[in-house]
């Protein structure tokens, strides 16, 4: 597989640490509210990469934070009249049902912040007794100056990093562009014990200590949003290396940007949507359609005519799956062609092709197209043959759990009276009493029973 390393911007063999095996660590949210749309893409993106890992052998460890400790909490805990740890705990509780709708699996460790405050606190002391960071007044913060290759993700010099940088009211540190690694605690908020007094971790540093916690000084890939990469990114390295002597990760993998109506997704605009408020308006899967139909380093456009057209394409890979049901259901005895197993074999490997090209889903997906037109075409026919129907399924089920589309088939089970009812038609219809057929079919559909006659039998669906 080749992935798009952002460290030395170009696609690179991705050669892991340890063979078969793939340490994975990906940023997490802040949770003091409910995602956004910009925050889906990452979760869906990285859920793919994850899961095309294992589906071509790989055993994947794969981390991924809750940020439970922030200025934004502390603000929205104030508000609410809550503690900051009943508004972290709410909002990780809204993130579960968020990510579990958009079908994204847990990751193998979810560490908070503040669950990691030890690990914190040894890495800080070893940025200090090196000579990385430095204490004034129960704050600490780091030296960018000090590490020689600051800016190399970012592939920014030091001196254009710092031209932007600044002072801000209250910080008392001695560059611009130094950083905080730990806050000293103000009146009323939350702290824990440090050797520099009562505080709490700068947001930088808790991703290098559960890094460092769950996967160990060195991973593989490191993954989040382009926004991301400066400073947040820069920082964990920068700290990091200076702290373990190694390298932090050696392949950096970053989505790019969602736009609203073709304009940059922005609370300040008033073009801010959670995923909460679209999934109710068109569901969840939707979302993830959305998120991974395009090559996550290229922005992707939220509209109301986008996300129907995913909901369109989600139509057709649901009809082709129960469209194979049914012909699996009337089909002859036999065992899978070899034109099948050619044709199938053919899409497998466009599909892995794909995403082993920097995971490119967009391509996945026309692979899994070209796979219901083949489908539809050579399988379901008017004498389908059960080993091709089985074959075409098992196949079919097996690309779509990779990209995580198809999860929410519902398995229909006709009640007793129904079943009579549809027996009672077909009957009519064999007698030719066409009126009691129709009579029967407008019954059926009072009851929300859609009838289609197809040269294997009766199909229905729900409305």
């Amino acid at each position: 597989m080749k992935v798009f390393n952002t460290l030395t911007r170009q696609k690179e063999e991705l050669k892991t640490i340890e063979e078969g095996k793939v340490k994975i660590y990906a940023c997490g949210p802040t949770v003091y509210n409910f995602i956004h749309i910009g925050n889906a893409r990452p979760l869906c993106v990285f859920d793919v990469l994850r899961r095309f890992l294992e589906y071509i052998g790989y055993d994947v460890r794969f981390v991924q934070n809750f940020t439970d400790i922030d200025d934004k909490i502390i603000k929205r805990a104030n508000e609410e009249n809550l503690t900051y740890k009943e508004v972290s705990e709410k909002y990780i509780e809204e993130f579960w049902k968020d990510v579990k709708g958009m079908n994204i699996r847990e990751a193998t460790v979810h560490p908070k912040a503040t669950e990691n405050i030890d690990e914190i606190i040894s890495i800080v002391s070893t940025l200090i007794e090196k000579g990385y960071a430095y204490e004034v007044n129960g704050d600490v913060y780091f030296s960018p100056k000090k590490f020689d290759e600051y800016g190399k993700l970012s592939h920014q010099p030091l001196e254009d990093l710092e031209a932007g940088a600044r002072i801000m009211i209250g910080e008392i540190k001695k560059e611009p562009m130094d950083f905080a690694l730990w806050k000293s605690a103000k009146p009323g908020e939350p702290y824990w014990e440090s050797p520099w007094g009562h505080g709490r971790p700068g947001w930088h540093i808790e991703c290098s200590a559960m890094v460092r916690r769950y996967l160990g000084n060195t991973i593989d890939i490191h993954c989040g949003g382009q926004d991301l990469i400066f400073p947040h990114h820069e920082n964990e390295i920068a700290q990091s290396e200076c702290c373990n002597g190694a390298p932090f990760a050696n392949y950096w993998m970053h989505n790019g940007y969602i736009n609203v109506d073709n304009v940059k997704m922005s609370k300040s605009l008033g073009n801010f949507f959670t995923v909460r408020d679209v999934a109710e308006a068109y569901g969840y899967e939707p979302i993830r359609y959305l998120m991974i139909s395009s090559h996550y380093r290229s922005p992707i456009n939220y509209s109301t005519d986008v996300i129907e057209q995913c909901k369109a394409s989600l139509t057709r890979l649901y009809t082709c799956r129960d469209n194979l049901d049914f012909a699996l259901s009337n089909a002859v005895d036999g065992d899978v062609s070899e034109e099948i197993t050619a044709m199938l074999d053919k899409r497998r490997e466009q599909f892995i092709a794909a995403l082993s090209d920097d995971l490119n889903t967009a391509d996945a997906i026309s692979a899994v197209f070209e796979l219901v037109r083949d489908i539809n075409t050579n399988v379901i026919t008017d004498a389908p043959v059960k080993g091709n129907c089985e074959a075409a399924a098992k196949l079919f089920d097996e690309l779509c759990d990779v990209l995580g589309l198809v999860y929410d088939r519902k398995k229909e089970d006709l009640d007793s009276e129904v079943e009579a009812l549809i027996a009672q038609r077909t009957e009519a219809r064999k007698s030719k009493n066409w009126a009691e057929a129709d009579r029967i079919r407008d019954e059926l559909k009072a009851m929300g029973i859609v009838l289609e006659d197809t040269a294997q039998g009766v199909k229905w669906h729900r409305e």
